[in-house]
């Protein structure tokens, strides 16, 4: 074989899927990984028959790619992408790029983008979204860097991508780390609506007394309707379904409830602290993550403070749809998406991304995680107005709020008499009631700061900053 058209360092899942789904597309690879012996295993096995050839070394890696040379690392984030490019950037030439396709910290990015373009290398920092399936028949890809970068993958993405009606799930996002910003973001929405659904799961079954094939009904009517349409409910009516092999019964209900986190929807939440975004939904739900690891501390003190007595709770019937319930859960989905996109927004400005929310939305159609048919009303929101201050006040949207605002309430106000913890549900609520008040009561908070600390407040009445004596 003739030099590659491509290179990967790192034969995990997603690199060995990803490398198959550019030979299948058409392009020569070549692999690289720290023990030959993993590359020697992928050879023989799932790489056996195709245009993809190993290397021993670095310097054989990069030996064997034709220039300019494009190498994308699926390795771990952190310390050891540090290390890969100190090891590989003595063999490269002016030209060469370099494609991070892990889930690294923005900022850790926009250093290597800096430090890189200074020794006339590319460098593109690259969110994946789609899990292993996604990698082997078309990822959501967002690349960010320079444009002159992208240009030299675009080729090569766009074929390797998902396809949608309107185009691949790829486009160019931004300067700098802004590639992996919007993959944070994205995963942020994502533990967001993982947990609305979880918290619709526990209330179907604690309240309303439904087994895993009940509710998977109800998730499986849900995937019909235009807003709840989505990968995540596909397949939480899968996971609902499944029967455990031993005894026939609902396997969910053997699983820990411990739920893992690897740091992205920590950073979406730390980063809209730092940028002064409220994100309360997903800060929930990344809260109700770390709860589920004190299960110790939980099961002790579940006997110390026992729950309300058993209260009926009105979240619909299988016949309706559970219809409160429905809405509910429909308005903190969009909640959570209008969250994701205002920290994007704030970002754009704060970095100079630029950031094509329309574009964005389109790109998450298809192969994401997050991938649902209410992007395409995304898609349009943004296409209509750039400019839009949040998701929620775009006509349609509004719409749905509006419809959707009595089924949240009774929810949560139910759920609370029940004793029954919806931290995801609660916020979106208080996050809309939030932002449709013209006035908050931080008018007496910030008395309260002028008060102990001489912090100064505004009046609604006249210009400039007053301070008061309180305690004169």
């Amino acid at each position: 074989m003739t030099k590659a058209h491509f290179g990967l360092i790192g034969l995990g899942v997603m690199g060995e899927n990803l490398v198959l789904n550019a030979e299948r597309n058409g392009f020569s690879s070549v692999v690289y990984n720290r023990t030959y012996a993993k590359t020697e295993e992928f050879l023989h096995g799932r790489g056996a028959g195709k245009q993809i050839i190993g290397a021993d070394s670095l310097e054989d890696f990069v030996a064997k790619l034709e220039r300019p040379r494009r190498i994308l690392m699926m390795i771990k984030a952190g310390s050891p992408i540090d290390a890969t490019i100190a090891a590989i950037a003595p063999y490269l030439e002016e030209g060469d790029l370099l494609i991070d396709g892990g889930n690294s910290l923005y900022t850790d990015t926009e250093r290597r983008v800096k430090e890189l373009e200074s020794r006339s290398f590319g460098y593109i920092g690259m969110g994946v979204s789609g899990g292993a399936k996604g990698a082997l028949e078309g990822p959501s890809m967002m690349p960010g860097g320079t444009r002159s970068a992208y240009d030299a993958i675009e080729s090569l993405v766009r074929k390797m991508a998902a396809q949608v009606e309107d185009g691949p799930c790829v486009t160019y996002i931004g300067p700098g780390g802004a590639g992996h910003f919007v993959k944070t973001v994205h995963n942020g929405i994502e533990y967001g609506i993982e947990q609305i659904l979880v918290e619709a799961y526990d209330l179907m079954k604690r309240t309303a007394g439904l087994g895993g094939l009940a509710m998977a009904d109800v998730f499986k009517g849900w995937n019909e309707l235009e807003e709840l349409s989505s990968y995540l409910v596909e397949i939480t009516e899968v996971c609902l379904r499944t029967r455990d092999p031993e005894d026939g019964g609902d396997l969910v209900e053997k699983i820990l409830d411990v739920a893992g986190q690897k740091g992205t929807g920590l950073w979406t939440v730390v980063s809209a602290l730092e940028m002064g975004v409220p994100v309360p939904t997903l800060y929930a739900a990344l809260n109700a993550r770390v709860m589920s690891s004190m299960q110790a501390e939980r099961l002790a003190a579940e006997p110390l403070i026992p729950g309300p007595p058993a209260l009926s709770l009105d979240l619909g019937t299988p016949a309706d749809g559970m219809a409160p319930l429905r809405d509910a859960i429909t308005l903190a989905a969009i909640v959570s998406y209008a969250q994701g996109m205002a920290l994007l927004v704030e970002a754009s400005k704060l970095h100079d991304y630029n950031l094509d929310l329309s574009a964005i939305a389109q790109i998450w159609k298809g192969g994401c995680i997050i991938r649902a048919r209410l992007l395409q009303r995304i898609q349009n929101a943004y296409g209509s107005n750039p400019g839009l201050a949040n998701l929620i006040v775009d006509p349609w949207f509004a719409a749905q709020v509006n419809r959707c605002l009595p089924g949240l309430r009774q929810v949560v106000a139910g759920a609370a008499q029940a004793g029954i913890p919806v931290p995801c549900l609660s916020s979106s609520l208080d996050y809309v009631d939030s932002y449709r008040t013209g006035r908050l009561p931080q008018n007496l908070l910030q008395a309260m700061r002028d008060c102990f600390g001489a912090h100064t407040y505004q009046r609604v009445d006249r210009e400039g900053a007053f301070h008061t004596e309180w305690l004169s």
